[in-house]
């Protein structure tokens, strides 16, 4: 009979009898594996051939169950689950590129069976490699990172698959999902970034996509996570247009989607996802301190980010520290009206900022703040007198920052300089009496500073300072009591020494004349040396005293 058919007729009757062959022999995971005798002892080489069987015939699509029960046994051989992993991806990339994963356009029940099995065997695959790569070892996790991301370039391979659902539906998502969630000390997390987002333009689009949708409520992926993604990936803050190699070669008419704008663009709403959830402050201090470098330069339309550094400027504290920079350029740059800024400036300054880690950087910013002569002086005079009187209890390493900042400040408003003359009595409106009671003008804890009465003030504090027990502070804070006929002082020299700086450059210095000492060493420190005196002293006395 077969002699009397078309060779179209006998092709199709063999594709038939293959389809029900393989169909009839499919069983799900849930089944024991078929046991079959090998005459090979090396699991790889089992593995191999049951790779090679599937590739030579549909009959053999079961061994496909039986490779995923070889990943099963991860902790007992983990080369037979390197082995296995390798297998099934070579065996799904070869199916997809086959078009032996897409449904038939035909009505053909038994191949749409066969489809929608392999489809599920994909799926069990890569939940598999999904769950490695959370919490598989460093080389578990990398190789795979690596085959997920080659199935989903194979995704695309597939005729007729639709684009726009595999990178939003498809593996893509999951993977960017897993590797949010890993601790940001994880490297797994940098090698994607580096290899992956900001290398190919579309990945680094769709990363966006993925993260403004993880960033919802709805979604179970850490916050942290996704900041720290959105704060490493660091491609599209330049100002040149970068030509970058595409993961996922799209039609001509579809390039323009992966432009530079719009990848800005995508990465600018996955950052406003971020800032419109509830943070924590120590969430705000990270997300403030990469503002300047990092999200700042990415955003098409730099006034949205004026919401949250108002907000942030509002808390206090060093949150409100961090956000000065980021909420000075807008109203530089953008035409922020924030007319309360120097009222809230003034509030900033209390025991605690002499004090802070964020000091160098809080000093930077009021020098630049406070550097425009359109100022009023009752205004400036404020801030020098306030950070005056807080220097009486600030660490010396402080200190030497705060005196030649209010000397500038004296060299660009010379109105404040009277402030320097102005005796006690002056200060205290009497011009007669050299022994009243002295009286300062002065509002330490007033909360407006053009109401303060600074200006009707004596800088009497940095007098104090000159007294002062360590010899630079002592030695810097007469500067102001001498002719301001030098120029003005760089800030950044003294901004970062510490009390140890300090004390390191005391130590290191060559002695021109060496001190006088006592030729006895004292046996105790307080009261008579004397043996008599030593004698009758109490037991507690003898704690105190020296042996020669």
């Amino acid at each position: 009979m077969l002699e009397m058919m078309s060779s179209k007729e006998v092709g199709s009757l063999k594709r038939k009898r293959d389809t029900a062959a393989s169909l009839s022999t499919l069983r799900d995971s849930s089944n024991p594996p078929l046991q079959k005798s090998y005459t090979h002892k090396d699991p790889t080489l089992k593995i191999s051939d049951l790779e090679r069987q599937i590739l030579k015939s549909r009959q053999y699509y079961n061994n496909i169950s039986t490779l995923l029960e070889y990943m099963r046994l991860s902790e007992v051989d983990q080369s037979q689950n390197h082995e296995a992993v390798l297998a099934l991806c070579r065996i799904f990339s070869r199916l997809m590129a086959n078009g032996n994963m897409t449904a038939p356009q035909q009505l053909d029940v038994s191949q749409s069976m066969i489809v929608e099995w392999l489809k599920r065997k994909c799926e069990e695959y890569c939940d598999k490699l999904l769950h490695s790569l959370a919490n598989g070892t460093h080389e578990e996790k990398r190789t795979s990172l690596t085959v997920l991301m080659q199935l989903f370039r194979d995704e695309h391979s597939e005729p007729k698959s639709n684009e726009e659902l595999t990178w939003k539906k498809g593996i893509f998502p999951s993977i960017v999902k897993v590797v949010a969630n890993l601790i940001t000390s994880d490297r797994i997390q940098k090698t994607f970034i580096e290899a992956y987002v900001e290398q190919c333009s579309d990945i680094e689009f769709y990363t966006f996509k993925a993260l403004a949708f993880a960033s919802t409520k709805k979604s179970t992926i850490k916050l942290d996570g996704i900041m720290s993604m959105l704060i490493a990936v660091n491609g599209v803050d330049g100002s040149e247009e970068r030509i970058e190699p595409l993961y996922i070669n799209p039609p001509k008419r579809k390039r323009n989607m992966y432009s530079r704008a719009a990848r800005r663009r995508a990465a600018q709403d996955a950052w406003m996802v971020v800032l419109r959830r509830s943070l924590t402050n120590v969430q705000r201090k990270d997300l403030l301190k990469a503002m300047p470098h990092r999200i700042a330069p990415i955003f098409l339309k730099p006034e949205m980010l004026m919401d949250f550094l108002t907000d942030s400027f509002e808390v206090g504290g060093s949150v409100s520290l961090l956000a000065l920079s980021g909420l000075f350029h807008l109203m530089q740059e953008k035409n922020l009206d924030y007319p309360q800024f120097y009222l809230k400036l003034y509030s900033l300054l209390d025991f605690h900022v002499l004090h802070s880690r964020h000091r160098s950087r809080f000093f930077r910013l009021l020098e630049i703040f406070l550097a425009s002569t359109h100022l009023p002086a009752i205004l400036v005079a404020s801030f020098i007198k306030r950070l005056a009187r807080l220097c009486l209890g600030a660490p010396p390493s402080a200190i030497v920052v705060v005196v030649p900042w209010i000397y500038n400040l004296f060299k660009i408003h010379p109105t404040c300089t009277f402030m320097i003359h102005r005796d006690r009595n002056q200060a205290d409106g009497k011009s007669g009496n050299p022994v009243a009671e002295f009286h300062n003008a002065f509002r330490m804890y007033g909360n407006d500073p053009m109401l303060t009465g600074a200006i009707e003030s004596s800088l009497w504090e940095i007098e104090t300072l000159q007294s002062h027990y360590h010899p630079n502070v002592a030695a810097i804070s007469r500067i102001v009591s001498e002719q301001f006929t030098k120029q003005e002082h760089n800030i950044e020299d003294f901004l970062d020494h510490t009390y140890a700086s300090m004390l390191d450059t005391e130590l290191g210095q060559t002695m021109k004349k060496i001190p006088v000492i006592e030729h006895e060493i004292p046996k105790r420190i307080f009261g008579d040396n004397s043996e008599e005196t030593l004698q009758s002293q109490s037991s507690v006395a003898h704690l105190w005293r020296f042996e020669a």
